[in-house]
């Protein structure tokens, strides 16, 4: 056998027989929105890929949100809710950037978007716990600088601009 099919065929069996590269990826997204079409400014994170340990597939996104929009909003605390948006309008949404992260920081999202979840009470209040603030624990559970300059808590992509200068590491570019 040519000594070259050889070298070909120890490749490929050390390739094929190799750990299965797997990994989730975070991605911070914003929305746009508009107060008169009734889907107001929004960030939310979206997870994907397969952990590691397990081999299990994830596929989820979470976003933090008022449980109703009403008036009552701009008055005081009101009851929340996650929100988890549908492929389909995810796509129309701006990715502002992406990470990938590690099995246990996976699980750590998970946990802390279960306490905004399942807090008892009225947690949602406008400008001090809103969807901005539910992003900003995330990132900073993967380790990102996270600010939250009052002219910026109503406006998501801003904000994640902001954010995006703030850790240049990430190579990201800001979305006009």
């Amino acid at each position: 056998m040519p000594r070259f099919i050889v070298k070909l065929f120890v490749l490929v069996a050390l390739v094929w027989s190799g750990p299965a590269l797997a990994a989730v990826e975070i991605h911070f997204h914003s929305f746009n929105g508009s107060v008169l079409f009734g889907r107001y400014p929004h960030t939310f994170i979206v997870l994907e890929g397969t952990l590691d340990e397990t081999g299990e597939v994830i596929n989820e996104n979470y976003g933090f949100t008022a449980k109703k929009v009403s008036p009552a909003i701009l008055s005081g605390p009101v009851y929340h809710d996650i929100s988890v948006e549908k492929p389909k309008y995810l796509k129309s949404t701006n990715r502002h950037f992406s990470l990938t992260i590690t099995d246990d920081q996976y699980r750590q999202i998970v946990a802390e978007m279960k306490k905004w979840r399942d807090a008892p009470g009225k947690y949602y209040i406008l400008d001090e716990r809103n969807c901005i603030h539910f992003v900003g624990a995330m990132a900073q559970i993967v380790g990102l600088k996270v600010e939250y300059p009052d002219d910026m808590l109503r406006r998501p992509k801003k904000w994640l601009n902001h954010i995006t200068a703030l850790n240049p590491q990430l190579g990201a570019k800001q979305i006009k």
